[in-house]
């Protein structure tokens, strides 16, 4: 089993190029007057480098020493700016309604449904209002669903592939649109990739934190 520490070591899982959804969600951070913007799970950065590319100031969090240690050299070189810490996804270290905005990608699903819970409403106190969020979560149409050694309902320890021993949890529309009950949802769509015989899939969710509400 491979920590994402460990694959952090191996430069395959150290992405640069940003996810498209993250480029395409930067027109949104723009709409609603971003300033400040937080990467969650932000691995070795290939998001916090993009979106500093685009002017935003931005921090990530990760519980990867690894991953942090290398965006941190990635923006360095790049002679950008960015604050990291080593945080769990569960309590993220900034006060209320710090950021004007937050990227979550291909990460908060890797834990039980209570620790998704406490990852969303994290990510909602430490939002602004109006703020603008961009959420990922794991398809129960991905081909690894219901593979590996169950946990709780709908929760997976796959004992195959690079990130074998690590959590997924697999959501349908119905619990994602439970999960961000507390952000009015802007748009809630379904993503496929992969072959038909393997498809990976995952609902993304932009939505922003209520006017109004503190």
């Amino acid at each position: 089993m491979a920590t994402w520490d460990e694959l952090f070591k191996d430069e395959r899982h150290r992405w640069r190029k940003p996810c498209e959804l993250v480029v395409n969600f930067a027109g949104v951070l723009r709409r609603c007057g971003a300033g400040r913007v937080l990467d969650v799970g932000c691995g070795a950065g290939r998001h916090i480098v993009f979106l500093a590319r685009q002017g935003f100031h931005m921090y990530g969090v990760d519980n990867s020493p690894t991953g942090l240690a290398h965006a941190r050299a990635w923006v360095e070189e790049e002679g950008l700016e960015a604050e990291f810490r080593r945080a769990e996804m569960t309590f993220l270290p900034y006060r209320d309604g710090f950021f004007d905005g937050v990227v979550c990608v291909f990460a908060i699903y890797h834990g039980t449904l209570e620790e998704m819970r406490k990852a969303v409403s994290e990510i909602r106190r430490v939002l602004r209002p109006g703020g603008a969020a961009l959420i990922m979560f794991k398809s129960q149409e991905s081909y690894r669903y219901g593979r590996g050694r169950q946990i709780e309902p709908n929760t997976f320890i796959p004992d195959e592939g690079y990130d074998a021993g690590t959590p997924h949890h697999y959501s349908d529309r119905s619990e994602v649109q439970d999960l961000l009950s507390g952000f009015s949802v802007l748009r809630l769509f379904h993503m496929q990739q992969g072959t038909e015989k393997h498809p990976s899939a995952w609902w993304v969710a932009e939505g922003t934190r209520p006017e109004g509400d503190l």
